[in-house]
């Protein structure tokens, strides 16, 4: 599925800024930005990416902080049936 086929299905552009503790280094915060398109407000890709983290990454999570915004919004999309060139 192309990115303007998942816009118009209703997904939105996911952001998330994890932050994790170095596994030799506890007292050390790193952070890590994730994007995907996902949908809300049940974010299922979002959610299986925090499952992915917590069964292969050493790095225990601290905090996970998103936005979500649909790029394309009802209002904003319209079929266009005709164009007028002028010269």
């Amino acid at each position: 599925m192309t990115e303007t086929e998942m816009m118009l299905k209703g997904y939105g552009l996911t952001t998330a800024e994890f932050f994790y503790r170095l596994p030799d280094y506890r007292n050390v915060l790193q952070s890590f930005v994730w994007q995907d398109y996902d949908l809300a407000p049940d974010h299922p890709k979002l959610f299986e990416f925090v499952e992915f983290w917590q069964r292969e990454i050493e790095g225990p999570l601290h905090s996970v902080c998103f936005t979500h915004r649909k790029l394309i919004a009802p209002g904003e999309w319209r079929n266009v049936t005709g164009e007028l060139t002028l010269h």
